[in-house]
């Protein structure tokens, strides 16, 4: 299958790989699950013979590159390093080519709008060379950016799971009425002796939150909870920072993105810590000798 202008050619093994899981026993190493895809589907052996620019086999890195897309769909598991493994939604998963190119789409689209400064046809073209690592480390995976590609929803509910991982209990999204600009609610406990309702709103923005904004969110918090936050990807006017924290009015937490993204760091949700080696060169000048 030879790609279209909108769609890379490793799109046409992405059903081929969870077949090939599936017959290997849900799992298996990487050069494994490639060569049970060529043998599966009696690939030509100057086909499998073809490499990157880079030097690497092309083959083996379109399938690397199916695997990528399909652990952002949920269909493979990507916590254990070097085995490659289905998960129970992939395990009952088989994909068309047509269902197989409307993933590509969705998550090319997703990809594009994280990084602003690639159109579409340039990040199908930078897959077909790279490897997902590479591209991964390149594309910096700014988390910022993540969260301001989302669905006004999908940063609700994102917060939301933020603010369980931080020890907040009965969290819950109050949906498409905003009441009062109030976005959700969930309770804080302290001690087994104090605990307080909170009301959140969540804002995707890349300015700055104003006073007045701060103001309404409170004038709808009082009389409903103790506590208020309001949660953005942008920043806070310092007239907003002043009225969170007026004399006399109940207290409104601000957390802007800079502390958005440390509170995510925190607890690693939906980050994967990463070990980064540097070469100690006091150790090899010994050999230079």
């Amino acid at each position: 299958m030879k790609k279209s202008k909108n769609q890379a050619e490793f799109v046409q093994w992405f059903g081929p790989l969870l077949d090939a899981l599936r017959e290997l026993g849900y799992s298996g190493k990487p050069k494994e699950v490639s060569e049970r895809i060529a043998q599966n589907l009696e690939l030509d052996e100057g086909f499998l013979d073809e490499t990157l620019k880079s030097g690497g086999n092309r083959f083996h890195n379109q399938v690397a590159w199916a695997r990528q897309y399909l652990i952002w769909e949920g269909l493979l598991d990507s916590s254990t390093r070097g085995t490659w493994k289905l998960t129970e939604k992939g395990k009952k998963t088989i994909l068309t080519p047509e269902e197989s190119k409307e993933i590509f789409l969705k998550w090319v689209e997703i990809n594009q709008k994280i990084r602003k400064d690639k159109s579409k046809k340039e990040i199908i073209e930078n897959q077909e060379e790279e490897t997902p690592e590479s591209a991964e480390v390149s594309a910096e995976n700014n988390l910022l950016s993540v969260l301001k590609s989302l669905s006004p929803s999908g940063f609700e509910n994102v917060c939301k799971e933020l603010l369980r991982e931080h020890g907040f209990e009965k969290v819950e999204v109050t949906g498409k009425s905003h009441d009062g600009g109030i976005d959700g609610f969930g309770v804080l406990e302290l001690n087994p002796f104090v605990s307080f309702k909170v009301i959140f709103q969540c804002k995707r923005y890349e300015g700055a939150v104003s006073r007045a904004q701060v103001g309404d969110f409170r004038n709808a918090m009082i009389g409903r909870a103790e506590k208020g936050i309001i949660l953005t990807t942008g920043s806070f006017s310092r007239e907003a920072e002043k009225e969170a924290s007026r004399d006399g009015a109940p207290p409104i937490e601000l957390v802007d993105g800079k502390k958005l993204v440390e509170m995510f760091e925190k607890v690693e949700l939906g980050l994967k810590p990463k070990v980064v080696y540097d070469v100690d060169f006091s150790y090899f000048s010994k050999f230079r000798e």
